[in-house]
């Protein structure tokens, strides 16, 4: 009878805590819109066979270059118009959608992992392990992110998984920097000494003491890591180092479009405002986080 007692508390409490996450979050009108925004791009991309009216690489002989419904000499068969080769434009963005989340997800999943066990590391045992590993971060961020992912994808060569190794690597100092920061702080709290009494195992600490208390800030990072994921990716994409075509990535589709940037300006402009719009959803919605999920900033 008390066990149920108990977990009908703790029930209770779960929904309470959500009910106030909720409250705090949804007072920021820019994070509820950025919330909107992504949920939008993930339902795109999840039915994009579905909603798409064309295939991704499906060329229309006679049909290049179609201004979009709206301008004169649209074709209501291609909303968005079509691009040099006689591509639908919108059934590529479309599709460019599922790119961008696989894009973002990897590289999110990869460098989180990666500098979350360097920050637990380098935070809770200190001296030369701290010292090995924080030094190898500053290599990392002694060159600007972008060039230093151009110089590895230039070494191992261009296309999407390598894009996105290249940004994972680039990516792992923020989350070690972060989570380092945070064990710092944590591991001299008293339910970590009270752990260390009784005998637990410094892994034992690290994930089931240390690691819970810096979800919190983690979870806010990887939100903003997606947008730097899929901006820096579609940045390499445009460089001709990313995806390779006939993929139908955003950053790739930019660059295609370059030559025709006056004649055909719909080409630039449709995949710079999807990459604008993902990005923006991304940052307001991981802003909106950090605000609901910091203590200090509620108070």
């Amino acid at each position: 009878m008390s066990d149920q007692v108990i977990k009908q508390d703790s029930n209770i409490t779960n929904i309470q805590l959500l009910k106030d996450f909720w409250d705090h979050f949804s007072d920021n009108k820019g994070a509820v819109f950025g919330l909107a925004l992504v949920i939008g791009f993930i339902l795109i991309a999840l039915l994009a066979p579905i909603i798409a009216p064309h295939g991704q690489s499906e060329i229309f002989e006679g049909q290049l270059r179609i201004p979009p419904i709206w301008a004169e000499g649209g074709n209501m068969s291609f909303l968005l118009g079509t691009d040099d080769l006689g591509r639908d434009v919108l059934s590529r963005l479309i599709y460019g959608a599922q790119i961008s989340l696989f894009v973002g997800i990897s590289i999110v999943c990869i460098s989180a992992v990666i500098g979350t066990i360097l920050g637990l590391l380098a935070g809770y045992f200190g001296g030369k392990t701290d010292a090995v590993i924080m030094r190898f971060i500053d290599i990392l961020m002694a060159y600007p992110s972008i060039l230093l992912a151009i110089i590895v994808v230039s070494v191992i060569g261009p296309g999407l998984m390598n894009a996105v190794f290249a940004v994972s690597l680039v990516s792992v100092p923020s989350f070690t920097r972060l989570i380092r920061a945070n064990v710092m702080e944590i591991k001299d709290l008293q339910f970590v000494q009270a752990a260390k009494t009784f005998g637990a195992s410094p892994i034992r600490i690290m994930l089931k003491e240390i690691l819970p208390n810096c979800m919190a800030t983690l979870i806010v990072q990887i939100t903003l890591g997606l947008s730097e994921g899929i901006l820096s990716t579609a940045a390499l994409g445009f460089l001709g180092l990313g995806v390779q075509a006939p993929t139908p990535e955003w950053g790739i589709m930019l660059s295609d479009a370059r030559p025709y940037i006056q004649s055909a300006p719909w080409l630039v402009t449709l995949p710079g405002l999807c990459i604008l719009a993902v990005v923006l959803g991304l940052n307001l919605f991981g802003d909106g986080l950090r605000d609901a999920l910091d203590p200090k900033l509620k108070r």
